[in-house]
Order: C-alpha cells, then structure tokens, then sequence
C-alpha cells in the first residue's frame, strides 16, 4: 500500500508538470479524459481489491509514458524523432509503442482486477487478453467520433495518423500483439 501511494503522488506531481503548457492544449484535455476517467477507478480497485507491486508499477509506467505523449501530442512526441530520423521512418512511432504497451503493460493489472470476480485463472487470463483486444478496437471509435466533434486541426493532432490511412488498425494490432504478449508472459508465470 505505501508504494501505491508513492507512485500515485509521484504521477500526480509528473502530471501537474506535463499539464503545464501542452503543445495543443485541447488536445492534451482530450487525452487525459482517461487520466480523469481510469484513475478514481483504479484508486477505487486498488483500495478494494488490492494490486501487486508489480501492476503499481507497471500501471505508473503506462500512465507517465501517455501523459509525455499527451504533452507533446503522440505524433509529435520529440524524444522519438531521433528514433525515427535514426531508422529512416516517416512517421514517428511513439503512439504505436503506447497502444503496444498498453496490451502489454496493463495485461497484469486488469488480469488482477478480473481474477476477483472469477476465481478460474485460465478463463480470467482469456477474458482479460480479450477484453484488452475489445477495448483496443474500441478506443479507436472513440478516438474517431472524438474528432469528427472537434475541428479538423485539433482532430490530426488527436488521432495523430500522420497521413496513414491504416493507422487505427495498426495501432490496433500493436495493441493486440501487447495483449498476446502479455497474455504468454503471465500464463506461464501463473505455471498453469
């Protein structure tokens, strides 16, 4: 419990640092509707159910990397342009590592918090990885209507596809290789 709150203050302190003079303010509202929508929930889960130190830690990793990303705006995240000038890429890739990271990362937690309500461990490890592949397809609907509600300028920088029409799927399936990553990982830690 005590390193629940130390990181939860440590993020809360990041957080107030990176709400300080995004490169699109609207946009960094727009993607910390998650921030505002998942934290309450998971202070709620954590006091009720209790995650491990592992999810802390691996849940203040996410998040921190998508309030750098929600400050910059994903597709103009600069600590990556020297990743993509260095390879040769034409677009920057940082979102495609959060959407990967968000299957991988949150694999644990979520699993944590579903094994509550189903004492299967084999099932509670299928329904997660499909419920983060759902969530992924999901969050690019939302990301889409997000936009077609906003003005064009503001909607580029919200879904960040960087002149590819294939963007969502692919960030979908960085997403869903995560989950399957993830997915492996923890079935064979949970030796089952």
């Amino acid at each position: 419990m005590k390193l629940n709150r130390i990181l939860l203050s440590l993020y809360l302190l990041i957080w107030i640092f990176l709400s300080i003079d995004p490169w699109y303010r609207e946009d960094w509202l727009l993607e910390n509707l998650l921030v505002f929508i998942a934290l309450p929930i998971l202070i709620w889960s954590d006091r009720r159910f209790g995650f491990s130190n592992t999810s802390v830690w691996m849940l203040f990793i996410f998040f921190v990397l998508h309030g750098i990303g929600a400050h910059y705006t994903y597709s103009e995240m600069p600590w990556f342009s020297t990743i993509t000038e260095f390879f040769g890429f034409e677009r920057n890739h940082y979102d495609r590592l959060i959407h990967f990271l968000y299957g991988f990362l949150l694999f644990l937690p979520f699993y944590e918090f579903f094994i509550t309500f189903q004492k299967s461990k084999r099932t509670t490890l299928l329904f997660t990885f499909l419920f983060l592949v759902a969530s992924s397809g999901v969050y690019e609907v939302i990301e889409w209507i997000a936009t077609e509600m906003t003005h064009a300028q503001l909607g580029m920088a919200f879904l960040g596809t960087q002149g590819d029409e294939w963007d969502a799927q692919k960030d979908m399936s960085c997403g869903h290789l995560g989950s399957l990553l993830g997915l492996l990982f923890w079935y064979r830690k949970k030796h089952l």
